[in-house]
């Protein structure tokens, strides 16, 4: 009844593998407690900060930004109506395969009773046709075959006309293997290839390799293919999801800084670390130097996005091998990406949906409807009878004018959901970034791992390599659960249990025609 490996996937698909941490005490004892520092407050930090705690180190958390939750952090704005508002970069899906943040949600939230299932995601094509995943069963392979049933834009001639040989490695996505046979290939070469029909393509796949904030054509293919196995051919948690009930700080970091906190963690926000220093012969700490001090601690997690990082290790020298720095300022990040938040004066139909992928509308790649789910903004729609509508644009050419690119977005709006047309903008936020990791073509073997040199030094984030078939926020939550559990394996602490989407194909038919399509 008190199996721990149980207990910790709290998911529907039976195939769903599971990672044990090393043998070790439950936590450390009283008169033993190191001190560890988490630098970042984002997803992988709070996970590593989350289990260290838990198992009784002294955790002190530094985030230069004045709130947690990296780049899902939320922060309060005034709306020219007078209102406040809690603003932040974006829609994010929180996908039943991510079981390790799911799991680290469920410390404050043991239900998940804070977020809310999204009954459909349609993918919606300038051409008129949208493809709906509401019907589409989850249980592979019949979630492929349902697809291909249920779909507009990808029926049985499609499937007769791709290339099946170049095809059957989808069918058994493996990890690591999957890297070592498709780095070097871009996803754009990948799905011609594979000749899917142009429609399919930007709907089913496209979508995918934007999730990364990134062109098809710079993607490493293997990345594409480890997403299709995550979410569709690898899982049976299905292709729906999960939102936020409120703003992420209400619904999710609020809740876990304030647990941590009971659990002793000390948390400092506003306070940008600005160098690191392991201590002499790789066993004596790590020295931590913010504006205003500089702390020892006994070992340190750096959990940052890919551009803080490298910032970080170049102000570290004494960090790290040189091959090992030379990868880390090779890091890459995505091209910029802009979200806007739109307040209208009237609604949006009531048919439609939450969230809508969109492709072929001029660089708008996905509408959401923000108080058809959130409940701060359905409250200022309930008390203004308008509607809270979010617009993204990933992959904006460096070169774009800001302003144009807005004003597009809305056009393009318009376009799609033509009763906002007469709309009055009450009020708009425009949030541009470019701080979200790419993993072009060829990266693979050069990103940093958990583990470095320093047997005190961990690394954490969505940029870190992880040889398990996770990506986005669960590579966040994963990677910052193994940070800890490397350090706390070397005290002798066991760490936490783990969980993945299976790590091959699930069929062993399905496996033996992937095999077939590697030869």
């Amino acid at each position: 009844m008190n199996d721990p490996r149980r207990a910790a996937r709290r998911g529907r698909d039976r195939k769903a593998e599971i990672v044990m941490p090393a043998p070790g005490l439950k936590r450390f004892p009283a008169a033993d407690t190191p001190g560890v520092a988490v630098i970042g407050g984002g997803i992988a930090g709070l996970a590593a900060a989350t289990l260290l705690a838990e198992r009784g180190a002294r955790v002190t958390l530094y985030e230069q930004a004045e709130s947690l939750g990296g780049r899902l952090a939320g922060w309060s704005t005034r709306l020219a109506d007078g209102g406040e508002a809690t603003m932040s970069r974006g829609f994010h899906a929180f996908f039943r395969q991510y079981y390790n943040l799911r799991g680290l949600l469920r410390r404050t939230d043991p239900a998940l009773d804070r977020l809310r299932q999204v009954p459909d995601y349609p993918l919606r094509h300038s051409g008129g046709l949208t493809d709906s995943f509401a019907r589409v069963p989850r249980t592979p392979p019949l979630s492929a075959l349902g697809f291909v049933a249920l779909s507009p834009t990808f029926g049985w001639r499609d499937l007769a006309a791709m290339d099946a040989r170049a095809a059957l490695p989808l069918l058994d996505v493996r990890v690591p293997e999957v890297y070592e046979r498709f780095d070097s290939v871009s996803a754009t070469q990948f799905l011609e290839s594979v000749r899917f029909p142009e429609a399919a393509h930007h709907l089913a796949f496209e979508v995918f390799s934007r999730s990364f904030f990134a062109d098809p054509r710079e993607l490493s293919a293997a990345e594409l293919l480890l997403m299709f196995h995550i979410y569709f051919l690898g899982s049976s948690e299905g292709l729906l999801f999960d939102v936020p009930t409120a703003p992420f700080p209400q619904a999710l970091w609020d809740p876990l800084g304030a647990y941590l906190q009971r659990l002793g963690a000390h948390i400092r926000t506003g306070t940008p670390v600005r160098a690191v220093h392991p201590g002499d012969g790789g066993g004596g700490g790590v020295e931590v130097r913010t504006d205003t001090a500089v702390d020892r601690h006994d070992a340190a997690v750096l959990a940052l996005d890919a551009s803080a990082l490298r910032g970080l290790v170049a102000a570290s020298p004494a960090l790290g091998t040189s091959a090992w720095r030379d990868d880390i300022d090779g890091l890459r990040t995505a091209p910029p990406f802009l979200v806007s938040r739109l307040w209208l004066d009237r609604p949006v139909r009531a048919d439609r949906a939450a969230f809508l992928g969109t492709s072929g509308y001029d660089g708008l790649d996905n509408v959401s409807v923000l108080d058809r789910y959130e409940d701060e903004a359905a409250r200022w729609a309930s008390r203004s009878g308008g509607s809270v509508v979010e617009l993204h644009a990933y992959a904006v050419p460096e070169d774009a004018r800001r302003e144009a690119v807005q004003s597009r977005l809305v056009d393009r709006l318009h376009e799609v959901y033509p009763e906002t047309r007469g709309a009055r903008i009450v009020d708009a936020r425009h949030e541009w970034r470019s701080d979200c990791p790419l993993f072009p073509v060829g990266s693979y073997t050069r990103r940093p791992t958990v583990t470095t040199a320093h047997p005190q030094i961990v690394l954490a984030g969505d940029a870190i390599r992880c040889d398990l078939p996770v990506a986005l926020m669960e590579r966040a939550a994963t990677t910052g659960f193994l940070a800890a559990n490397a350090l706390l394996a070397g005290w002798g602490v066991r760490g936490q249990v783990l969980w993945t989407v299976p790590r091959a194909g699930r069929s062993p038919v399905l496996r033996a025609l992937g095999t077939v399509g590697s030869r």
